[in-house]
């Protein structure tokens, strides 16, 4: 129809609205022929199969695309047939075709963008109360999230303002919408305000500490801030309303993170047998979800904890169908200190790689339980450590803690051991075997099993009080996902001997953490949330180290992971003191037990506990 009254427009232009100088003949055939030829392109260019009320720039290029061609072949066509013809009939006039091809795509355009216009400003009336969004970030990023909050389908926001923080867009407009400052915003949008806007930050290249200092600027006149996700996480390749959520602390960690990108790290793994232990914690379930990316041949998934096991196998195969279809999935349940268990396992799968991440990590529990501490972190470690030589595994990556570094409880302590004992298998005289050992090193993990930050957001949900042990307490954080990226990195890069650590940024302090923590749940510290300062645990320090005083770094390839030069033990020493541990343990006494430790790390000082006595004890018989 638009086609037909844009023709029929052109045609009384061209004849300067005299209908009577327009032969009907002529006018009908010139029509039909001009029309048919549109409506062959749109049949071809698919022009036609656009929701209007999603109109886009991709839309009208479509348009332009058909009605150009149509109107460039009517015009030769009609050229080449009068010629051959003689009959002067046949010919379309050229400034007809000109004429209609501009009165066409504009009323083609034009439609649309009123129907499309039309349609939302109906709904728009139909929304009831709607929520008032400032997004951050006037770029493309911004323009993303403008159209998915336009386009929800329950019209649930309303966009007062696009927020920027570069001073040639301020006080521009983009798509209808002002840009304004930050300070503009607070004091147009919240200050006085009874109903308070979301922020949305919506920022193509913001890095962590502009993230942390747009938080800082709005989280004290709480205001409710949300955020995308990454564009590889957007459905379908297009950002829906239902993906912006509240913004997490994790968003805001501290520093960039760090990511790694080797294609070494999948040349060595791919259809290789890998073994995983402790694979249905939170590291071992990211590390195998990481590790199905590289196309093993088989993962073992090796754990004590039938229940979570069982989780993690479900969750995977329903969220990693395409990876298992080149990856075997074995589930084996035994304790690493099972030596009779391991050496059934091990003669079973024959693994290439053995990431070794069983182990117990809670400090204060640990403090009160050594004899487990020392079964499963030293004595497993060196049960799998032992078999992974006898089977002629080729990488063998430990995972530790920074704990490991000048430790004072019995986890960190229990760790060091650990890895003293796979360092010492890397010593010169057993450069011969198959088997490299190496360690990893970094703080606490964002959102694993204990972590302070799952602790908090608990007592948060529960309506607090939230604990903090300590108002001066500091800790290194990293994500899951970046935990188990080193781990990977370590096992490719790795010779023999290493203890990798990270550069992981500056250090947190926890009662900054809880703060933001309650802010970011949209409540007041001290008034719907207190904070409550408990003492310092058993075993904790309030630094934490990634290096003694008498560890040096070596740099890698990777700026941010370094190589710890680290004492490395004799392996005749280390085996007899582990024997020892064995003996020890058969008597069930603590202090015995932590007291061989001790003179095995002279650095490991016990605060806050009841070990403490021991160091005493060995100051006594230095003096001596």
């Amino acid at each position: 129809m638009i086609c037909i009254v844009s023709f029929s427009v052109a045609y009384i232009l061209r004849f300067n609205f005299e209908t009577n100088g327009i032969n009907r003949a002529d006018f009908l055939y010139c029509l039909s022929v001009t029309v048919g030829f549109r409506l062959l392109f749109f049949l071809l260019f698919r022009s036609y199969q656009g929701i209007i009320r999603h109109t886009s720039l991709e839309d009208v290029t479509l348009l332009v695309y058909a009605v150009t061609t149509s109107v460039i072949l009517t015009a030769l066509g009609s050229l080449i047939l009068w010629q051959l013809s003689g009959r002067v009939y046949f010919y379309i006039p050229l400034s007809i075709l000109l004429i209609d091809y501009f009165c066409c795509l504009v009323f083609l355009s034009v439609s649309r963008f009123m129907a499309k216009a039309f349609y939302w400003t109906l709904m728009a009336g139909n929304g009831g109360i709607r929520q008032p969004v400032l997004i951050y970030g006037a770029g493309k990023t911004g323009l993303l999230t403008r159209k998915a909050l336009v386009q929800d389908s329950a019209q649930r926001y309303i966009i007062l303002a696009f927020i920027d923080d570069n001073p040639y867009k301020i006080q521009k407009v983009i798509q209808g919408i002002k840009v304004i400052s930050r300070q503009e915003a607070y004091e147009r949008y919240i200050r006085n305000q009874a109903v308070l806007p979301q922020v949305i930050l919506a920022m193509d290249t913001a890095d962590q500490h502009e993230k942390n200092e747009i938080t800082e600027f709005f989280l004290p006149h709480h205001v409710s801030i949300k955020t995308i996700p990454t564009i590889g996480q957007w459905i379908d390749g297009e950002l829906k309303s239902s993906q912006i959520r509240d913004i997490r602390i994790e968003d805001l960690l501290e520093r960039d993170p760090i990511r790694l990108v080797n294609q070494e790290t999948g040349e060595q793994l791919r259809n290789q047998t890998v073994l995983v232990t402790g694979a249905a914690g939170s590291i071992g379930s990211e590390l195998v979800r990481q590790l199905l990316h590289h196309r093993p041949r088989t993962i073992v998934l090796l754990d004590q904890a039938e229940s979570a096991l069982f989780d993690l196998e479900f969750n995977l195969r329903r969220e990693y169908k395409t990876a298992l279809a080149y990856t075997n999935l074995l589930l084996k349940i035994g304790d690493v200190a099972d030596e009779t268990r391991m050496h059934h396992i091990f003669r079973a799968v024959k693994p290439d790689f053995v990431f070794h991440a069983a182990a117990y990590k809670h400090v204060p529990l640990m403090e009160q339980h050594p004899y487990e501490a020392v079964r499963v972190n030293v004595l497993g470690t060196q049960i799998v450590a032992d078999l992974s030589v006898q089977f002629g595994v080729r990488k063998f990556v430990m995972i530790s803690t920074d704990k490991a570094v000048n430790p004072t409880n019995v986890m960190g302590a229990t760790k060091r051991l650990a890895e003293m004992y796979v360092q010492s298998l890397n010593h010169p005289d057993t450069k011969l075997r198959k088997t490299r050992f190496m360690a990893t090193r970094f703080g606490n993990v964002l959102g694993s099993n204990g972590s302070v930050v799952t602790v908090f957001r608990q007592q948060i949900q529960a309506g607090g009080p939230v604990t903090v042990t300590h108002p001066d307490i500091i800790r290194y954080f990293m994500t899951i996902p970046e935990a188990c990226q080193l781990v990977l990195e370590a096992g490719t890069m790795g010779k023999g001997g290493e203890v990798f650590v990270f550069d992981m940024g500056e250090p947190v302090r926890i009662a900054e953490l809880a703060r933001k923590m309650i802010h970011l749940s949209g409540y007041t510290v001290g008034k719907e949330i207190q904070m409550v300062y408990t003492g310092l645990r058993p075993g904790e320090k309030l630094f934490e180290e990634l290096l003694n005083d008498n560890e040096q770094t070596l740099p890698t390839y990777h700026p941010q992971i370094m190589i710890a030069r680290v004492n490395t033990p004799e392996l005749n020493e280390i085996k007899a003191v582990f024997e020892e541990l064995r003996y020890r343990l058969a008597e069930g006494d603590a202090n015995k037990l932590v007291r061989i430790i001790k003179l095995v790390i002279p650095e490991y000082i016990s605060k806050n506990s009841a070990f403490s006595s021991l160091d005493t004890q060995k100051t006594a018989v230095a003096e001596l």
